[in-house]
């Protein structure tokens, strides 16, 4: 499953939309995200992991690595 993917379906679980994440992304300091920039961000596959890590704070998920 790709980030765009995964990160729509937390957006689901969380009744949020993706304008709502711009928004709150946005609140950050230095970051100026609008909805259309996110979604292209994730639909040409450029998240940075800094920004994934945002998403996953501000949606209160916790980005986990596990060894095979």
């Amino acid at each position: 499953m790709d980030a765009q993917t995964t990160i729509k379906i937390l957006l689901l679980k969380e009744a949020m939309t993706i304008t709502e994440l711009a928004c709150r992304m946005s609140e950050y300091p230095g970051k100026k995200l609008s909805r259309s920039g996110l979604s292209n961000k994730l639909s040409r596959n450029t998240l940075r992991f800094d920004e994934l890590t945002m998403i996953c704070e501000i949606l209160n998920y916790d980005l986990v690595f596990n060894k095979k």
